[in-house]
């Protein structure tokens, strides 16, 4: 008999943000770009949900108790969000759409390998500095 995993995965992910009609058109690019649906939630002006077909979802909300204007990733807490995409194509093409959209590449000169030979990536900033890893599967990475 297999025990049943204690685990499955991601369920969802709340960011804040200092300024949410600045940060919410760079994330609903980016998710709608790769695959996530956004969804309306009546009522809540201060928040947005994109949610994956594997049904976990990510929060951008504007929150009163926000502390600052901008994310510090290398200051305890998260240091970026990595997400998986199908090959290196898609990371072609979001690295040479994403500036149009608020986002700002981090290591362009390592692109796509700044994690390592072996890892192929783009890497970008939301513009309050949060930080996005996109990494690419597969043989078809290279």
């Amino acid at each position: 008999m297999i025990d049943a995993p204690r685990s499955s995965g991601l369920h969802h992910l709340e960011l804040w943000t200092a300024d949410l009609a600045v940060a919410a058109p760079a994330w609903d690019w980016l998710l709608t770009t790769l695959g996530w649906s956004a969804e309306q939630v009546e009522g809540w002006e201060r928040g947005r949900i994109w949610r994956h077909r594997d049904d976990s979802y990510l929060v951008l909300e504007q929150s009163a108790d926000v502390l600052g204007q901008r994310a510090e990733r290398r200051a305890p807490g998260m240091n970026h969000l990595a997400l998986r995409v199908a090959d290196r194509a898609v990371l072609d093409a979001v690295r040479a759409d994403a500036p149009r959209h608020g986002w700002r590449e981090l290591f362009a000169a390592r692109y796509p390998h700044a994690g390592g030979e072996d890892h192929t990536a783009w890497y970008g900033e939301d513009p309050h500095g949060i930080e996005v890893e996109l990494v690419a599967a597969g043989p078809t990475a290279w």
